[in-house]
C-alpha cells in the first residue's frame, strides 16, 4: 500500500459504487449497493434521494473503517446527470428524484426548444443541441406547471452528486460539465437561456471546477473533516478513469447505458452527439445511447438467466448461423436519434432460435448502436480514433468486448478498472488536494489497461450486414412505435 491513500464515489443509475485507491490505482477496498428505480411506461423513472446519501456515507465508512485518521487524502463524488432532484431550504429532497430515463418533459422541452434559435445554438454549446425531456429547464418546467407548490418550495435543482455533497459537507455546488445544457463555451450560466422557466436560476447552485474542494466532510459523518472535492458527471470522470486526456483519444463507457466519447480540439457541429466546452485543456465529443447494460438487465429478466449466464450463452452461439436483429431502444433512444417513441425489438425471429442467439443479438444490437452513434461523434470531431480505452460494468464480458471490438472494427483496450466513474472522482480528488500535481499525473498512475480486444477481420462482412439491417429496422419502425406511443385507447 502507497499513500496517500484516495475515496472515489459513484452514485450510478443502479447503485453507489466506491473505492479506496492507493497511489498506483490499486483498489484497496471496495463497496457496492443496490437502490430501486420506479418505472412506470412509458415515461416515469424514479429514484429516492435519501437512498444516495444512505449509500455514500455507508461507502465511507466501511471503506474507512480502521484507518489511522488523515490517511485518506480527499474523497471526489459523481454521478449519474440529467437526473435531477429538487430540495427545498432544509437541504432536504421534496420529490422522488427525476431520472435521466424520465420521458415525462417531453411536451414541455419541444415548446422550450422551438423558442431557440440555430445561431444562438452554436454559440452557446458549439452544436446544434436543444433541450429534450432529460433537461434541467424541461423538468423545471415541468414542476412549475404540475406542482407549482413544491416549486415554489424548491431551494437548489440539483444533481445526485451535488444532493450528496450537500449532505457530506452542508455546500451548495454544480460543475459546469454536470450543468452543461445551461452552461456556454466559457463555464458559466447561461441567463438569456434559463430565463425561460422563471425561477429557474435562482435555483442552479454556484459552480466549481474538477479539482475544487467543496468542503470537509462535517462532524458526525464518516472522515469527518476530509477535503471533499466537486468532481464531475459520470461521462467525464470515466474519461479521467479510463486515462483518455489526449486529441485523438477515445473512450468506450460501458454501463446501464453505453457512452462513446473522443477527445478533440476540433468542432465541427453535428447533430444527434454533445460537443463539450474546452476545460481542462480538453475538448470532449460525447454520444450516450439508452440501454446498453440495461438491455442485458432486460433479457436476464424476460429469461430468468443471469446476465454471467447469458454472457456464456452468447460465446456459445454459432457465429456462422444468424441471430435475431435487435434494437435496444426498450425507452427511447438518445444519441444520435434522440427519439423518444422509438422502441425496442427483436426481429427476424426462426423457431430454431433460443436463448443463446437472443443474448448475441442483444450483444450485437448494442453494440450497433454504438456504431451508428460513431458516424455522427467522429464528424463531430474530426477523428477517427485507432483504438477505445473501455471500461464499466459492461465490459466485463470478455464476449461483449469481442463483439464489439469486432462490429466497430477497432481495438478494445479494456482498463483493469472497470468502474471508471469511481476511480476518474479519484484521479480528480488527488488532483484538487495535491497528492498529484495534475489531473494527467493522477491518470497516468491510476488508469492501467488489463486486457485488449482485437476486431477479427473474418467477421467484418457479418458485422456491416447486420449493421445495415440494424438502421433499416429502425427506420421501418419509425412510424409503427410513433403510432404505439401515442395511442390513447389502451
Amino acid at each position: 500500500m502507497r499513500g496517500p491513500l484516495l475515496i472515489g464515489v459513484d452514485v450510478g443509475t443502479t447503485s453507489v459504487k466506491a473505492s479506496l485507491f492507493d497511489a498506483d490505482g490499486t483498489v484497496l477496498r471496495s463497496y457496492a449497493s443496490r437502490y430501486p428505480t420506479r418505472i412506470e411506461a412509458p415515461s416515469l423513472s424514479e429514484q429516492a434521494p435519501a437512498d444516495w446519501v444512505e449509500r455514500s456515507t455507508a461507502a465511507l465508512a466501511q471503506l474507512s473503517d480502521g484507518l489511522p485518521p488523515g490517511v485518506v487524502a480527499g474523497i471526489g463524488l459523481t454521478s449519474q446527470v440529467n437526473t435531477h432532484v429538487f430540495v427545498g431550504d432544509d437541504g432536504l429532497a421534496l420529490a422522488p428524484a427525476i431520472t435521466w430515463q424520465d420521458g415525462r418533459a417531453a411536451a414541455v422541452a419541444a415548446l422550450l426548444d422551438g423558442q431557440l434559435r440555430a445561431e444562438d445554438r452554436l454559440r452557446w454549446w458549439g452544436a446544434p443541441l436543444g433541450i429534450d425531456a432529460s433537461h434541467v429547464m424541461a423538468r423545471a418546467a415541468w414542476m412549475a406547471r404540475h406542482h407549482p407548490d413544491l416549486w415554489g418550495r424548491s431551494r437548489w435543482v440539483m444533481a445526485p452528486k451535488d444532493y450528496c455533497l450537500l449532505a457530506l459537507t452542508g455546500a451548495p455546488s454544480a460543475d459546469p460539465m454536470s450543468s452543461f445544457g445551461v452552461i456556454d463555451q466559457s463555464l458559466g450560466y447561461i441567463d438569456a437561456l434559463v430565463a425561460l422557466v422563471p425561477g429557474l436560476r435562482q435555483r442552479l447552485p454556484p459552480l466549481h471546477g474538477f479539482t475544487e474542494a467543496v468542503g470537509k466532510v462535517r462532524a458526525g459523518l464518516p472522515l469527518a473533516g476530509t477535503p471533499v472535492v466537486a468532481t464531475t458527471m459520470d461521462a467525464w470522470a470515466s474519461l479521467f478513469g479510463s486515462g483518455v486526456l489526449r486529441d485523438g483519444e477515445a473512450m468506450y463507457l460501458s454501463g446501464t447505458s453505453e457512452v462513446a466519447g473522443i477527445v478533440s480540439a476540433a468542432r465541427v457541429p453535428t447533430p444527434g452527439v454533445i460537443a463539450f466546452p474546452t476545460i481542462e485543456g480538453i475538448t470532449l465529443h460525447a454520444a450516450p445511447t439508452q440501454a446498453g447494460g440495461a438491455s442485458l438487465a432486460f433479457l436476464s429478466r424476460l429469461t430468468g438467466q443471469t446476465p454471467e449466464a447469458l454472457s456464456a450463452l452468447a460465446a456459445a452461439a454459432d457465429p456462422h448461423r444468424p441471430v435475431p436483429v435487435f434494437l435496444p431502444h426498450l425507452m427511447g433512444e438518445r444519441a444520435p436519434l434522440w427519439d423518444t417513441a422509438a422502441r425496442g425489438s427483436f426481429s427476424g425471429i426462426d423457431a430454431s432460435m433460443g436463448a443463446a442467439e437472443f443474448a448475441r443479438a442483444v450483444f450485437e444490437g448494442v453494440a450497433y448502436s454504438v456504431r451508428l452513434l460513431l458516424e455522427n461523434l467522429e464528424a463531430s470531431a474530426a477523428c477517427r480514433p485507432a483504438a477505445f480505452n473501455a471500461t464499466g460494468g459492461g465490459t466485463a464480458s470478455d464476449p461483449w468486448c469481442q463483439i464489439r471490438a469486432d462490429v466497430l472494427g477497432r481495438p478494445l483496450n479494456r482498463l483493469r478498472t472497470l468502474d471508471a466513474g469511481v476511480l476518474g472522482a479519484a484521479v480528480l480528488a488527488g488532483a484538487g488536494t495535491g497528492a498529484f500535481a495534475s489531473i494527467a499525473e493522477a491518470a497516468g498512475r491510476l488508469a492501467v489497461v488489463d486486457r485488449v480486444f482485437e476486431p477479427d477481420p473474418r467477421r467484418a462482412d457479418r458485422y456491416d450486414f447486420g449493421f445495415s439491417r440494424y438502421k433499416e429496422l429502425y427506420q421501418s419502425l419509425r412510424g409503427f412505435n410513433a403510432a404505439v406511443t401515442t395511442f390513447t385507447g389502451w
